[in-house]
């Protein structure tokens, strides 16, 4: 009796361990991105140089300005094939960037593989919240894509995964470098009653993933013309404007870590801006689609003659619409509707991050211009100090200009101009670009595209010892901290360094305080930690952190 019930015993563990393993097999194994099918033939001469590549109408240059330009035209796959036609080099250099971050967390091809498994669980129904017409642009660019990372997926998989991956990073904006800032001014807000918005993309995954910012003007088939700035490989939109004068914006609000995907925020955007006109159409298009994440998108319209703000949650959706009277829209990372107000994420995200603190700077900065003009906006853009000009340090996260940004853009839709920043950060020359000349049908190649008498110059700081001090924090930090991490010595000067480049900013004594608490000075490490709190600080738990620590040792 008794061998009877261990035997019946061990077969119900068996199966109560196995199942879950059958179910995730099955799973995985029902998984489908939907990966389309085309019998293409490639009958068009690709023309390639350094700075210039064309294939049929589309054409893709470096531009003096540092920004890599790119026409495209067509259907989906076709547009898609031509972008991977001539940015090949650029797709490899993109993705070899990523994966290199992703390996430095996990350095084993078979946990690679394992990671594999996870992402196409949880993105097993992404293929089906994409678009057939973005999976078929997707796809196509695919085809110039490398197999040297095949271990992660085809590259149809990856491409597809790495719009999803945008989110994911946004989820995780308590622990990475994400903040983004954007606003609109128009009638008595603006410079002469048109609308202006101007936007901070500081979405961080290292400079090397931000060295070919791409400006990106699509002639579609279907839809309006528009153009966007992003990285080789996106499809989806970050900032963008289209020929109707409709602007599209992204902010990421808090979410919780989403357990499956749906539609990419990214991708999302690029539908309202291929086929919006107005602020209700795309409300409407943002209504049609589930996201898994939560996001503030800041649409600036010329036909409705100001701007709104969707605030989207993977729950609910609202319209934020600013008092007219004002003519003025500010959107950080946090949500302002009254749908929202009493949202207990949205109340957590205001009180514990710095998403409110730059809200009120961008407002006190705006009230100090009056009415704003382009340039105007790039000053309030490229501003790094904190509330009333106090000194925030270089990079905190509390600034408008954390010195991270992938990209900082200004548009005036209403004469359909668009100013993007060159590198580095938004202190380089904002170049102008001028959709009407650019979607009028007319050959802009093979010279310059942008408009150079319209230019916003580079800001004064590049002059100044406080960019070559921001420059040497930065290699310092890293260096201090990786020192930090395995325990070796750090020479006395460079220590010295480190605290004169940067010494209004809470990180630079936190990292010392680490430092030195890895060296067994813990007394020093202590009074390094204390000035770190005295200063301010962007995310509450950073600060409970710090006050960790210090109990810890003292």
């Amino acid at each position: 009796m008794l061998k009877k019930i261990l035997m019946w015993t061990g077969m119900t563990l068996a199966v109560l361990i196995l199942l879950p393993v059958i179910l995730m097999w099955c799973l995985y194994l029902s998984s489908d991105l939907k990966q389309p099918e085309y019998d293409f033939r490639d009958n068009i001469p690709l023309q390639f140089s350094d700075s210039l590549r064309i294939y049929g109408d589309n054409w893709l240059r470096k531009a003096e300005s540092g920004l890599w330009e790119m026409k495209v035209s067509g259907g989906s796959y076709d547009r898609g094939y031509a972008i991977g036609k001539m940015s090949s080099d650029l797709l490899y250099y993109q993705e070899n960037v990523f994966i290199d971050q992703i390996r430095r967390i996990i350095p084993s091809d078979s946990y690679l593989k394992f990671l594999r498994f996870f992402i196409i669980m949880f993105n097993r129904n992404l293929g089906e919240n994409v678009p057939e017409e973005y999976r078929d642009e997707i796809y196509g660019i695919s085809q110039s894509c490398t197999h040297e990372f095949d271990m992660i997926g085809s590259p149809y998989e990856r491409q597809m995964q790495y719009h999803s991956a945008h989110d994911i990073g946004h989820v995780m904006q308590d622990y990475m470098m994400v903040g983004c800032s954007s606003f609109g001014c128009w009638g008595p807000a603006s410079g002469d009653g048109g609308l202006v918005i101007g936007r901070n993309f500081d979405f961080y995954m290292g400079d090397d993933f931000a060295r070919n910012r791409l400006v990106t003007f699509c002639i579609p088939d279907e839809g309006y013309s528009f153009a966007s700035i992003g990285w080789p490989g996106m499809i989806g939109v970050l900032s963008g404007m289209n020929e109707a004068g409709l602007t599209v914006t992204i902010n990421a609000a808090k979410s919780d870590v989403p357990t499956s995907s749906a539609t990419p925020i990214s991708i999302l955007a690029r539908e309202i801006l291929q086929y919006a006109s107005d602020i209700d159409e795309a409300y409407s298009i943002a209504r049609s689609r589930h996201t898994f994440v939560s996001e503030s998108i800041l649409i600036g319209s010329s036909k409705d003659g100001g701007a709104a703000v969707i605030e989207k949650s993977p729950e609910k959706m609202s319209l934020f619409i600013p008092d007219k009277t004002e003519g003025r829209v500010v959107c950080t990372n946090h949500f302002q509707s009254n749908l929202f107000m009493d949202d207990s994420r949205n109340i957590e995200n205001i009180r514990t991050t710095d998403s409110k603190y730059r809200f009120d700077r961008v407002e006190e900065l705006l009230d100090s211009i009056g009415p704003a003009s382009p340039a105007d906006a790039a000053y309030v853009l490229r501003n790094r100090k904190g509330s009333g000009g106090c000194e925030l340090g270089l990079t905190n996260e509390l600034a408008v200009n954390q010195l991270i940004a992938h990209h900082s853009v200004v548009f005036r839709p209403d004469s359909l101009l668009m100013w993007v920043s060159t590198a580095p950060w938004q202190c380089g020359r904002f170049v102008c670009y001028d959709l009407k000349r650019i979607f009028g049908g007319g050959d802009v190649m093979p010279g310059e595209v942008s408009v150079a008498e319209r230019v916003i110059p580079e800001d004064s700081f590049l002059d100044s010892p406080g960019y070559r001090a921001a420059i040497d924090y930065r290699r310092l930090a890293s260096y201090v901290r990786a020192a930090a991490d395995i325990g070796t010595e750090v020479p006395a000067d460079s220590l010295d360094r480190i605290l004169s480049s940067n010494p209004y900013f809470y990180g630079t004594y936190n990292i010392l305080g680490d430092y030195y608490a890895s060296r067994e000075e813990y007394d020093e490490a202590v009074r390094m930690w204390k000035k770190a709190l005295a200063l301010p600080m962007p995310k509450t738990w950073l600060k409970d952190e710090i006050r960790e620590k210090i109990e810890n040792y003292n």
